[in-house]
């Protein structure tokens, strides 16, 4: 997707948003999928052929029966009924640890929901007990296992040991209002926050969960926001702010120094409506996800558009409001169809001769 490639994405990328960007996406992941998109036949990916594929469609969970064979699942609902108590339902923060196990922060249902796809079952965090949660936003992971999850009725970040049991939170009285989107900078010993009804990032010491700093305000200038909501740390310290109804992603340095703003209001090229999750691959291309496009956008590090993937419908690679988005290791995208209550696991490719996961 760099250099050349990418060059080439854009232009492609821009006469096509002239043609009509969204409704133009959306038919080309219902054209991919009724050919076998669902992981049954022919690959889903963007873009189609006779262009190089660079996303692939993996798969999507929406609950545990998803790991149960035909058969089970038939005996399953011939003996308890249709219907699954922990299916996704309004899933909006994502993660994944590189070992199989994605967690999913659920308003819907009150818990993040683990995934484990080594095991091939669900469990709960912050389901009951001390560290019970209410209207749980984002995830985001520790290297050492611990869970960090942003709150947003109780105005507080929970943190959880492996297990899932509650060992710290962070947000004394009155200190945050709408905790949305969190990110972690272990290498500098950080926690962002960021605040929606304050319309800033508050950045929290791990040593002792303490306010160290805040980053912006209300407004539209350089480093000021208006109802930003989710957050990304890349490999080198940069924060990544979904500046959601400025209608674009503002960057900044570990040192909290503005580098750049990605987009603007509107339905062309590289512009948003309604900004949502953004994560950084190991390539450095930024993806921003939007729930009004029921798409996610690709760029490289100096805005320019690469690609779009989705469109809206209930297919696989179609999205009904997409909200957090996170990337793993392996360069694995996670994205949170919200209205579709489910997630969706896609594969950046990399450009021949390089691994996915290889910068």
């Amino acid at each position: 997707m760099r250099c050349g490639v990418g060059a080439k994405w854009n232009r492609r990328a821009a006469g096509l948003f002239l043609i009509s960007l969204f409704v133009l996406s959306g038919a080309v992941a219902k054209a991919a999928s009724s050919s076998g998109g669902s992981g049954k036949g022919a690959e889903l990916v963007w873009p189609l052929p006779p262009e190089p594929p660079r996303i692939k469609y993996l798969w999507t969970r929406t609950s545990g029966d998803d790991y149960l064979s035909s058969f089970s699942l038939w005996l399953k609902k011939l003996i308890f009924g249709p219907e699954t108590t922990y299916r996704l339902k309004q899933p909006y923060g994502v993660a994944a640890d590189g070992r199989g196990r994605i967690y999913v922060a659920d308003n819907g249902l009150g818990v993040v929901v683990v995934f484990d796809e080594a095991k091939r079952k669900v469990s709960f965090i912050g389901d009951s007990g001390t560290g019970k949660l209410w209207v749980p936003i984002d995830v985001k992971l520790a290297a050492d296992g611990r869970v960090f999850v942003s709150d947003a009725a109780q105005k507080r970040i929970f943190v959880y040991s492996p297990e899932g049991r509650l060992v710290a939170a962070y947000g004394k009285a009155g200190e945050l209002e709408n905790p949305a989107g969190i990110a972690l900078d272990e290498e500098r010993g950080r926690l962002y926050v960021v605040d929606t009804k304050k319309h800033q990032v508050l950045v929290y010491g791990l040593a002792d969960g303490s306010v160290t700093s805040t980053l912006g305000r209300r407004g539209t200038g350089e480093g000021e926001f208006n109802f930003p909501t989710n957050a990304w740390v890349d490999g080198r310290g940069q924060l990544y702010i979904a500046d959601t109804m400025n209608f674009r992603i503002q960057i900044f340095t570990p040192e909290g120094r503005f580098v750049r703003s990605i987009g603007r209001l509107g339905d062309g090229p590289g512009q948003f409506a309604r900004l949502k999750g953004i994560a950084v691959d190991s390539e450095g291309h930024i993806y921003a996800a939007d729930a009004a496009f029921n798409n996610f956008q690709i760029f490289d590090q100096e805005g320019q558009l690469l690609l779009w993937v989705g469109g809206p419908g209930a297919g696989p690679g179609e999205f009904r409001s997409p909200a957090g988005l996170f990337i793993d290791g392996q360069d694995r995208i996670y994205v949170a169809d919200r209205l579709n209550g489910r997630i969706q696991a896609f594969q950046y490719l990399a450009a021949p001769g390089q691994a996915a996961g290889q910068k």
